[in-house]
């Protein structure tokens, strides 16, 4: 049986969740806050907000899962997590306005579209990979 060293002592994942979220409203709410007035856009700013969060919050949890443990799939499933929150990050200002364009003229691609791929990709590279 396993006993836990007073070093390996971590915060609790209903605490830490918490503070992602107390986090994340902290740093988005000023920047929104003049374009959550509209009423209809309120729900779906707030939509992204959530999505936000949870990302943060597994994004912190698989890095610490990674750090702890190591191993190429935990990482490939990490940076996927953290693709998507870029991706949502993107999509929030879209949604309230503050959006700059990112996209590839040439090919008319949307830069976020390109994350979504790679995101698709690294949790598909995390899953099929075979350890050995």
């Amino acid at each position: 049986m396993q006993t836990r060293s007073p070093s390996r002592e971590s915060v609790s994942k209903p605490m830490l969740f918490g503070l992602t979220a107390a986090v994340v409203a902290g740093v988005i709410s000023p920047i929104l806050l003049p374009h959550a007035a509209h009423p209809s856009m309120v729900y779906h700013i707030l939509l992204h907000i959530a999505s936000i969060t949870i990302v943060t919050f597994l994004s912190i949890i698989s890095f610490l899962a990674y750090k702890r443990a190591g191993g190429t799939r935990t990482l490939f499933m990490t940076l996927g997590f953290m693709a998507l929150g870029v991706v949502e990050v993107f999509y929030l200002f879209e949604s309230s306005g503050i959006y700059v364009p990112l996209s590839i003229p040439t090919l008319d691609i949307e830069i976020p579209h390109v994350i979504l791929l790679a995101m698709l990709t690294l949790f598909g590279l995390g899953f099929l990979k075979v350890n050995k």
